[in-house]
């Protein structure tokens, strides 16, 4: 199906009304101090609402604009959804957290609108110049709002490690990106595919390249490194923002630049994702065993997770995109709940981040215990919660591309993994209870509810998102 022909700025729509709308909120903020800051956290999250139904509004099929770098199919609007979903969960999950930490800044939630400006920009990129601008303009709000306790250390060198970092791997996109447009002598998806059939040794260095830059992005191994350190060292609402939001616009970014752009040469980058997704799955497995900090363990799990995404990539079929798009929804719900009880974690002495300290929550608070037990056994792919159809279709994709060892090694990780989830809700069931935590806040018990149930019954009715998910999926083949 040819791209329908419509006015220039449509596509663009719901991008150009989330910038304007973050501009005229930091005006107010700027100028109007004795507004409030809650005021504007409740525009940001009606903002990113409006975006979202500006977007489903949007004539279906495939929109282009500006030459066909900038698309919008059913791949970017499933997740666009997502990823607008994820930022507005974030600011409010972060309200109560701002008040208590007294960090109430009207910056935090204006910084996350640009930031997701930066994630819709990439995910409709169809050339590496798009991509490119978009991946800063995602990228560099994150870097502030790591760094956004300046009275902390940990906080301030989270935010510098992954600045450092985050440079570093431009550094390599970039690079890759002018190897392949020197190779290719284009930089549209389309005339790159075309100029690629033939390969050469030049152009797999160029896609070497890029592919590092895109897995520091989601932080994918071996460019990990910052993960632990920054997910511990920001603040928490940051920590979940990160964990969701931005994962999806990098996971997008890898999936499209791989399947438009080289689908001439998917052997060779098949076996740089099948590496990288079995490293991820492993180092996540091993790593987070001997965790006592949640939020370095959420970075780790994090880290897995990528790993088992991007085994429908290494499929490089339909099939294995519906695989991770099933995935990259489910993985939001699930590090959504989890870090709405992270953030739940409150005693008279302040925020508690030790994995012991959840010691006989069952008994303090039994809800809360239940539904983190589900999230925690959905994390690990426990049958019928929705975790397991998510890695279910993803392993389907791998054996139906005769990637056996990878479907295997990918199992044989969640068994591993499933150690340190078990561990948690052990302790929460088991031990004796210490002091328990103070009420939570509105948003969180939404937050964790809505994602809980999702979790639980997804396996009543999981037709619409499969459905949504296969449309999105072919539509980049």
């Amino acid at each position: 199906m040819g791209a329908a022909q419509v006015p220039a700025y449509l596509p663009l729509l719901p991008e150009i009304v989330l910038g304007l709308g973050a501009m005229a909120l930091l005006m107010l903020g700027a100028f109007r101090a004795n507004i409030g800051v809650r005021v504007v956290d409740f525009a940001a999250i009606a903002l990113l609402v409006i975006t979202g139904a500006i977007l489903l509004a949007l004539p279906g099929g495939k929109l282009e604009s500006f030459g066909g770098s900038f698309v919008v199919d059913d791949f970017a609007r499933f997740l666009k959804i997502l990823a607008l979903i994820g930022s507005a969960a974030s600011i409010a999950m972060s309200l109560d957290y701002a008040k208590q930490e007294r960090q109430e800044r009207f910056e935090y939630s204006v910084l996350v609108l640009l930031s997701t400006l930066g994630m819709l920009m990439l995910i409709s990129a169809a050339d590496l110049i798009a991509l490119y601008l978009g991946l800063e303009l995602m990228s560099l709000p994150l870097y502030v709002v790591a760094a956004s306790h300046r009275d902390r250390l940990r906080s301030t060198e989270a935010g510098l490690k992954y600045f450092v970092l985050g440079a570093l791997s431009s550094g390599m996109l970039l690079y890759g990106a002018s190897l392949v447009y020197g190779f290719t002598g284009t930089v549209t998806f389309v005339g790159i595919a075309q100029a690629a059939v033939h390969g050469g040794v030049g152009l797999i260095f160029g896609l070497v390249f890029l592919f590092a830059g895109f897995c520091f992005k989601v932080s994918a191994v071996p460019f990990h490194m910052w993960t632990p350190d920054v997910y511990e060292g920001a603040p928490t609402p940051v920590t979940a923002f990160f964990a969701a939001a931005p994962k999806v616009a990098g996971i997008a970014m890898f999936v499209r630049a791989a399947v438009a752009a080289f689908p001439g040469i998917t052997t060779e980058w098949q076996q740089i994702v099948v590496f990288v997704s079995i490293a991820s799955m492993l180092l996540g497995a091993f790593a987070a065993i001997g965790q006592r900090n949640i939020k370095r363990l959420m970075a780790y799990s994090s880290i897995g997770h990528m790993g088992y995404a991007l085994i429908g990539l290494a499929a490089g079929t339909a099939e294995g995109v519906q695989g991770i798009l099933i995935y990259m929804a489910i993985y939001i719900t699930m590090t959504l709940g989890v870090f709405a009880v992270i953030l739940a974690m409150r005693r008279s002495t302040g925020m508690v981040e030790s994995i012991d300290q959840l010691s006989g929550l069952a008994r303090s608070h039994p809800t809360w215990a239940f539904l983190l037990a589900m999230l925690l056994f959905s994390m690990a792919g426990v049958p019928p919660l929705a975790g397991f159809f998510a890695k279910f279709y993803v392993f389907l994709a791998a054996i139906k591309a005769g990637l056996y060892i990878l479907a295997v090694i990918g199992v044989l990780a969640s068994v591993v993994g499933a150690y340190y989830y078990l561990a948690i809700i052990k302790i929460m069931y088991f031990d004796e209870a210490v002091e328990g935590f103070y009420a939570m806040p509105i948003a969180l018990r939404v937050v964790l509810g809505v994602c809980g149930l999702f979790n639980i019954l997804f396996f009543v009715y999981p037709g619409p998102l499969v459905g949504a998910a296969s449309a999105a999926a072919h539509s980049l083949f």
